[in-house]
């Protein structure tokens, strides 16, 4: 039985998801492979647990694929992320999407378990692709999770 629900994200969830964009990502402007997109302006959904928001996906279409910009489940380990993920597939299959990718970082050993658990797989690793994008928004951390220097961009995917 799933203890949350999972819904497109509205105008009144804006200042939630800049707050939450801010605290996870240095701030809404996200870069993907050298372009910088407002992950506060984008579509996405919202999962709510106890009237309270626990996860947030946003995503792009462009033509037949969808990419994942931001996805954080902030309650781990209760289908969360999951249902986010799955929302999202149907939402990119529903836009006449053929594939769904998302970009990670080398540092996000979580986020690479995850998605492959998940149907994804590697297609590309982006070789010291952080750099240009720290040109674009210099808020990028060197280190990330455990400590590792963050430097390549690792591109998943999955077939619809």
């Amino acid at each position: 039985m799933k203890f949350f629900q999972i819904r497109p994200i509205n105008t009144d969830d804006k200042d939630w998801i800049v707050g939450l964009l801010q605290e996870w990502w240095a701030g809404p402007r996200i870069v993907t492979r050298g372009k910088v997109y407002r992950a506060d302006e984008l579509p996405g959904f919202i999962a709510i647990q106890k009237n309270k928001p626990a996860g947030l996906i946003t995503y792009r279409v462009n033509s037949n694929e969808c990419e994942i910009v931001t996805m954080n489940s902030l309650v781990e380990r209760t289908g969360i992320g999951s249902a986010l993920i799955d929302a999202v597939k149907k939402a990119a299959g529903a836009a006449g999407c053929r594939r769904l990718w998302l970009i990670t970082t080398n540092d996000n050993t979580a986020a690479l378990h995850f998605y492959q658990k998940h149907g994804f797989r590697l297609v590309a690793v982006h070789r010291d692709a952080i750099g240009q994008s720290r040109r674009l928004k210099p808020e990028i951390p060197l280190t990330g999770n455990d400590g590792i220097p963050i430097r390549d961009e690792i591109e998943m995917e999955l077939i619809l």
